[in-house]
């Protein structure tokens, strides 16, 4: 008998650079979202169980627009994105900060509620349906020791509106991670520029490079990792805490350099989409009509699953 599998999702950012409430933009034929065509995919690819990880001042509207129109399909559960799971000792501390801790933080927040393996996705971006039948067919074999990372193209991941934040990945030839450097990447006049988050010096870089797009497959002793780690981060930097986030690409970085995971390395032949920019809404308005166009996808998603 397979095991569940989970599809955690991180829905409780509110998109600065977009300037509202991404996760609601109607992309669909008859109003869907970019989420609930990842939701259909992983439905559709095998997954069991879906954990949503909000603030819980939405929680509300959340269930209202997105969680009740999924229900009657997959099993759907709520964490929310808040101080619970900060040790006492740091809580004042962490209160000061005005954004969410980070990444690693958030996907810490669903520990009670996932005892299986599982993916991690974001809530806004559009991952593609072979994305999804990768990442489930890792999670139905995943060895001890490996955790999982859906890797694209990087020219199939780029706005062109802007700037955007892609985690490059160094792979060995037997397609296992080496390392990930968070960079800012631009395209202009189609040369691919990517510089390190913490350098101003850009280098171009081809267009079949491997990103990540946080589509990152786990099995849940990813927790135990992330409390030992979160206690060391917050007791580091008690001083400069508001200027650092705790980011799951941290951990990744933490699980090679100690060598505690073999973390495997996944192309999909997916396109990325996404909206960092609202003039983004357009392309992913124009790529979800086309695949609906081709069959990949129903007109009216929920009533033909």
């Amino acid at each position: 008998m397979k095991k569940d599998k989970t599809l955690l999702i991180m829905a409780a950012g509110l998109g600065t650079r977009f300037g509202g409430f991404k996760q609601l933009e109607k992309i669909g034929p008859h109003d869907e979202y970019i989420i609930d065509y990842s939701i259909y995919d992983a439905i559709k690819s095998g997954f069991t169980k879906v954990v949503f990880i909000i603030k819980e001042e939405i929680y509300d509207k959340f269930k209202e627009t997105i969680g009740s129109r999924i229900e009657p399909f997959i099993k759907v559960e709520y964490v929310f994105q808040n101080m619970d799971y900060i040790p006492t000792k740091y809580k004042n501390i962490v209160k000061k900060r005005t954004k969410p801790l980070g990444t690693a933080y958030a996907i810490y927040c669903a520990k009670d509620k996932i005892d299986e393996p599982f993916a991690v996705i974001n809530a806004d971006d559009f991952y593609g349906r072979d994305a999804f039948f990768k990442a489930y067919n890792y999670l139905n074999n995943i060895i001890y020791n490996h955790y999982g990372i859906i890797t694209y193209k990087i020219n199939n991941t780029l706005s062109p509106h802007g700037e955007t934040k892609r985690g490059i990945c160094e792979i060995s030839s037997d397609n296992k991670l080496l390392k990930i450097t968070e960079s800012r990447v631009v395209k202009r006049k189609n040369k691919i520029l990517a510089a390190p988050l913490n350098t101003n010096i850009a280098n171009q870089i081809d267009e079949d490079t491997k990103v990540s797009m946080n589509l990152l497959l786990f099995s849940p002793d990813i927790f135990k990792i992330i409390g030992e780690e979160l206690d060391l981060f917050l007791s580091l930097h008690q001083k400069n805490l508001a200027d650092l986030e705790f980011g799951i690409p941290d951990i990744l970085d933490l699980c090679l350099r100690k060598n505690i995971k073999t973390i495997d390395a996944i192309e999909t032949t997916s396109t990325w989409y996404g909206i960092t920019y609202k003039e983004d809404i357009t392309t992913v308005k124009k790529a979800v009509k086309e695949l609906t166009e081709e069959g990949i996808y129903p007109q009216s998603l929920w009533k033909n699953i």
